[in-house]
């Protein structure tokens, strides 16, 4: 187990699935957590409760990851109530998946809002902290499909890609401050959302892997906390797949 003590987080969609499972890790490694929903108040609480029966603090913050307002004041009151903040995890997302010639503006819109537009909003309004702190992680959860491409996801693939280039982008203009910036790169996962996939769908996302098998979010997340470490502190610009060979 890596050692956060002491540290401040944000997971950003973290109520439920990578997210949860890493801002409860974050906490079992010593740190204390953000957690930022849009939705699902009741999961968000009840990860909130674990977090503090470690003993760390948890802060519960509803929150628009597309709303650049929204992302600076959840940042502020982060800054305001822990005193510090040492890591961001951008991971929030959302699907509205459709062939491009049925994909509407809205559709597309809506994803790049969140997933692509969500990271900068978070980014943008840790950087400067990190900037004079001189530390920082950052750690964006894309997908091996911004790498490949993905049947029905021109939008979701297409948010996934620029975010393997933001990180790319920020690490580059945050190195000199000794901020960490690194992307981690899921296949599928069996969250509880493609829990609900139906079996042949899952079962040819486990046969496309070379371990012949889906990642269980703990998996995960225990890539992206190691990220945050600071074992990780020479890595920056990456891109670490945790796919099981499902890209291969």
């Amino acid at each position: 187990m890596f050692d956060l003590t002491g540290q401040a987080a944000i997971v950003t969609g973290s109520s439920m699935g990578i997210g949860s499972a890493t801002a409860l890790y974050l906490a079992q490694c010593g740190a204390d957590v953000a957690i930022n929903y849009r939705s699902h108040d009741v999961e968000a609480n009840a990860l909130a409760d674990k977090i503090r029966k470690l003993g760390r603090r948890a802060l519960v913050i509803q929150c628009d990851v597309a709303s650049h307002g929204d992302a600076g004041k959840m940042v502020e009151q982060v800054l305001t109530e822990f005193g510090r903040l040492d890591i961001l995890v951008n991971n929030a997302g959302i699907n509205r998946d459709g062939v491009i010639w049925k994909m509407t503006e809205e559709m597309w819109d809506q994803v790049l809002d969140t997933d692509l537009k969500g990271y900068f909003n978070f980014i943008r309004a840790v950087a400067p902290h990190f900037r004079g702190q001189k530390s920082g992680k950052i750690v964006n959860v894309t997908s091996i499909n911004g790498m490949r491409g993905k049947f029905g996801q021109a939008n979701y693939s297409a948010a996934k890609a620029g975010i393997i280039g933001l990180t790319k982008a920020v690490a580059r203009e945050l190195g000199k401050y000794s901020v960490n910036v690194n992307a981690a790169a899921p296949g599928m996962v069996l969250t509880d959302m493609m829990a609900a996939l139906p079996e042949e769908i899952k079962q040819k996302a486990a046969d496309e892997t070379v371990l012949g098998r889906l990642a269980i979010p703990e998996e995960v997340a225990s890539v992206i906390v190691f990220l945050c470490s600071e074992q990780a502190r020479h890595i920056t610009g990456e891109v670490l797949k945790i796919d099981g060979g499902q890209y291969i």
